[in-house]
């Protein structure tokens, strides 16, 4: 679908960039297959085909430059995902939704409007004058390349197309199961930044917040496979005491036993080994990968241990001095996660390592607006409708996770059941 003008200015060649990543993720889906909902809580696949030129032709009309409307039936269509909420799962039949080739037609033509003008744009000052709108298109635009790769992670693997296979990456066994703990001293954390810093954030990230930390330990690394699965030997998923009423109802009610990427592979006369899906393969689990968790899986686990899971206070000032640029498994690096320690250099002052990248971490602090939160006035609902008290910070960010989101400042957040993120965590006490 990629169509797009000449010589960019560097906002236009990065949404440019961005539009390479989200097609050839589409490319990995068998055609037949484009239809499929992996994820029984967001939409079919196609839908993301049109969603993400709706996204860009309507944030762009009337605000950037006039867009004619050609078909205001799809633009309205694709305008809006859904939140993966407890219940409440789409109904819809592949039949309700437009042919491929009118998804892909009203793409191409979004995308043909857009740069047009765009390509007008490209000497203006005006390009850097629109660069908060162009900033949300790039950085929307990224975030469902993590969204539609975990769920294309869901999708059977004789759905998609494997030539972009990669071996299992296992580390020499350093990390034992029980991580150890480095001390984080008494003092101040900054959540957000100010709304004059000239850098762009999304609106849930201005509002600098100051937080006076009291001393506390912490994970080195992130909880591994080897960690989580002691949790389930020990019957974790069993005893009800290490579990909320909410978390617990949950689990009883939909027969969560294990991450929803695990299996056993039964073998004859014995209990099976775990396995663990990848984006293309199923394969013994790796013991030092961090363990992709739900909230609830992560906070049960934590209480078993004797600790708890981190304020996002708590993780900022861990976080400080850690470089999140640069040595780590994120920008679409890798499909799959490396072992916890495989980037000794992505260490905070403190010793505490891999906090960005290989894997978003939960904390335990509801997700709300900073001291003076504005809404953007072109997209009121991006944050201020999950002020809700049911959806938690995540922080760092994963191997698909774009670069340009490992800001500190950035915040993410999810329910605490949702169990598809490529989301960690790692304890304090």
């Amino acid at each position: 679908m990629n169509r797009d003008p000449g010589p960019h200015h560097p906002l236009v060649q990065r949404l440019s960039d961005a539009r390479q990543v989200t097609d050839a993720l589409f490319s990995i889906v068998k055609p037949e297959f484009l239809y499929e909902r992996p994820i029984r809580e967001r939409h079919r696949i196609v839908f993301y085909i049109g969603h993400l030129e709706a996204f860009d032709r309507n944030l762009f009309d009337k605000r950037l430059f006039d867009l004619p409307a050609f078909d205001e039936q799809l633009d309205q269509l694709f305008a809006f995902g859904i939140d993966p909420v407890d219940g409440g799962f789409p109904t819809d039949q592949p039949g309700d939704w437009p042919s491929l080739d009118t998804v892909r037609q009203y793409g191409l033509n979004a995308r043909r409007q857009i740069d047009r003008e765009l390509q007008a744009l490209t000497d203006s000052a005006r390009v850097e004058a629109s660069g908060q709108l162009l900033n949300v298109a790039i950085e929307h635009r990224l975030m469902h390349a993590e969204t539609l790769a975990y769920m294309l992670h869901q999708l059977p693997i004789e759905q998609k197309v494997t030539d972009l296979r990669e071996p299992v990456v296992a580390g020499p066994g350093r990390v034992n199961s029980l991580s150890p703990m480095v001390g984080v001293p008494a003092g101040p954390a900054v959540i957000g930044m100010p709304r004059d810093s000239g850098r762009f954030g999304w609106d849930n990230e201005f509002g600098e917040l100051h937080v006076d930390v009291p001393a506390f330990e912490i994970d080195r690394y992130m909880v591994t496979n080897a960690a989580f699965c002691e949790f389930i030997e020990a019957g974790g998923y069993r005893e009800r005491k290490w579990w909320t009423e909410e978390d617990w109802a949950w689990k009883e009610a939909e027969r969560i036993e294990h991450p929803a990427c695990w299996s056993r592979r039964e073998a004859s006369g014995e209990r099976g080994k775990w396995m663990l899906r990848t984006m293309f393969d199923e394969v013994p689990l790796p013991p030092d990968w961090p363990a992709y968790v739900s909230h609830a899986e992560a906070s049960a686990y934590a209480r078993w241990a004797g600790k708890a899971l981190p304020t996002e206070a708590q993780w900022q000032r861990a976080a400080h001095g850690a470089p999140h640029a640069g040595s780590g498994n994120f920008d679409f690096r890798s499909w799959d996660p490396r072992p916890v320690d495989a980037y000794p250099d992505n260490v905070s002052e403190f010793g505490v390592e891999g906090q960005y990248g290989n894997g978003w971490e939960w904390t335990s602090t509801l997700f709300d607006g900073l001291p003076g939160f504005e809404p953007f006035p072109f997209y009121l609902g991006y944050s201020a409708n999950f002020f809700d008290g049911k959806h938690y910070v995540l922080k760092g960010g994963s191997a698909r996770t774009a670069q340009c989101m490992l800001r500190p400042t950035f915040r993410n957040w999810f329910q605490p059941h949702y169990q598809y993120v490529y989301a960690g965590f790692r304890c304090v006490r």
